[in-house]
């Protein structure tokens, strides 16, 4: 925990006693990470929650997490149930939080946060990477170290050893790292099944040799973790960005959910200036529109222009029309217009600041076409991050199949699956990263890394590659790819409240 968050809970905790109140940690922590959301004053802000405690009847001077999470609901204002029932979280505003390796407990990032960081920051990127994945991975039973001085052998366990205490050991050892390239064909792995690319987190089984070569005879990813244990090791804190939640308020999310009948349509690559693509979704739009109960929510990736918008471009006005006809479109469909809300996402190759991800939402000389037909609108950065009551949901537009294939340092292994996009989804998720592949590749801005962990692990993901049409559960979260739209015609319908999917195309 940082020093600025030290001083900051102290402060707030004597606000507190001043009133006769005291906070419990956890209650303290939600008060601070929910003072961090805002940008003016914090007295302001603190005294709407007194407020609030005045009118509230309290059993006790000790003010629970579950009591002052009310409070802040509270505060909020508004209905919770419609509050919790869809809510898109802005790419740029995900809370950053960093491990501490001495005291065992995430903490909350005390700086502010930019698109361009400073060197130091390249160097965080890795490290954040890989303090992530190595403190799952000791709490997996398999890693544990052995109680009572017995030795690995007799529990079966598979202690790690760190880099630099390989000199000198004997037999074979278990180690992780990072794996990097220091010149052409040759591998190191740095401290701090499916696609073994460079710069990825590996857990390793071998031998350290006398002339300071690790031969390894086994490799894998760094076990995954399901969910729940993830939840219950970082307590409180908001890794996805929509808000913490209660466990009373998770089941009584988790109940509405079910009873939803909600269908998101996701739509990927969709060419606005590609006049047989907009023949294809005006038969989409007329489809849905004559249904009893129009989808909740339409999805709308890019690229949205059949050529890149590089450095060469200039036919601005040209697209800006293209975006005034989508909206057009959408208009023409009342009950859709009416009920349904869209989601416009930007794809690797639109026009945009840069390659660098995470991408920002469209130009808003560009939006602004759209929002004159479609009130019901959000342009969202790439990756986008959605909760619908309980479940999280993250959209992800990037051909990664070909690179991640193209970028092995090893063939996947086709013991269990010979399906790429089954391997695609593996690597990902045991990466707890969206974009496992080297800078030099793809570009990420250092300070905003953490906006691609999924970390804990999301109940959906969707991977919206061009090359292909996929459908694939894993480890409980379901991974699919919508395919191309203006290519093959395919899209996807995805039902939350069951977690099932309808591949289709038109």
């Amino acid at each position: 925990m940082g020093v600025h968050e030290q001083a900051k809970m102290r402060k707030v905790q004597q606000r507190f006693k001043m009133r006769g109140l005291n906070l419990t940690l956890n209650a303290l922590k939600a008060v601070v990470a929910y003072l961090e959301e805002f940008s003016f004053s914090e007295e302001a802000v603190l005294a709407q929650i007194f407020s609030e405690i005045d009118k509230a009847s309290l059993k006790s001077n000790f003010v629970s997490e579950d009591a002052i999470l009310d409070i802040l609901t509270a505060v909020t204002g508004g209905d919770k149930e419609e509050q919790n029932r869809l809510c898109v979280v802005d790419t740029f505003n995900v809370p950053k939080f960093c491990y501490d390796h001495v005291r065992k407990t995430f903490y909350r990032y005390p700086g502010k946060l930019t698109n361009h960081g400073e060197a130091s920051a390249k160097a965080a990127l890795y490290r954040d990477r890989f303090q992530l994945l190595h403190q799952r991975v000791l709490r997996d039973k398999h890693f544990t170290k052995p109680s009572f001085g017995r030795s690995n052998s007799a529990t079966g366990s598979c202690e790690l050893t760190p880099l630099q205490a390989l000199v000198g050991c004997t037999g074979k050892r278990w180690v992780m790292g990072t794996t990097h390239q220091v010149e052409d064909d040759r591998f190191c792995l740095e401290d701090l099944t499916g696609f073994f690319t460079e710069n990825c987190v590996i857990v390793a089984e071998g031998v350290y040799q006398t002339d300071g070569v690790f031969k390894i005879c086994t490799m894998g990813f760094p076990p995954l973790e399901h969910r729940k244990v993830s939840l219950s090791a970082t307590a409180c804190f908001d890794f996805f960005g929509a808000g913490v939640l209660k466990s009373e308020d998770i089941i009584q999310l988790e109940q509405l959910e079910e009873k939803a009948n909600d269908m998101f349509v996701i739509l990927s690559e969709v060419w606005l200036d590609h006049e047989e693509t907009m023949q294809k979704l005006a038969q989409v739009l007329d489809g849905y529109e004559d249904l009893e109960v129009v989808p909740s929510l339409f999805v709308i990736m890019g690229n949205f222009c059949s050529h890149p918008c590089n450095l060469a471009f200039n036919a601005f006005s040209e697209l800006r029309s293209h975006f005034a006809r989508l909206g057009e479109l959408i208009s023409s469909h009342p009950r859709i217009k009416e009920k349904s809300r869209f989601i416009l996402i930007p794809g690797p190759e639109d026009i945009g600041p840069s390659s660098v991800l995470p991408r920002p939402p469209l130009l808003k000389y560009f939006t602004d076409e759209v929002v004159k037909h479609v009130p019901n609108v959000t342009f969202a950065g790439n990756p986008c991050r959605i909760r619908f009551y309980s479940q999280e949901i993250v959209l992800f537009r990037e051909d990664l199949l070909y690179r991640m294939r193209r970028n092995c340092i090893l063939p996947p292994s086709e013991e269990e699956t010979q399906d790429d996009f089954h391997h695609l989804v593996t690597t990902i998720l045991h990466q707890s990263h969206l974009c496992p592949l080297p800078l030099t590749l793809q570009p990420i801005s250092w300070p905003l890394d953490h906006a691609l962990h999924l970390y804990p692990i999301p109940h959906t993901m969707v991977l919206a590659d061009r090359l292909v049409q996929k459908e694939f559960k894993y480890s409980g979260v379901t991974s699919f790819s919508p395919g191309s739209f203006s290519h093959d015609g395919a899209f996807t319908a995805y039902h939350p409240g069951t977690k099932e999917t309808e591949l289709s195309s038109i």
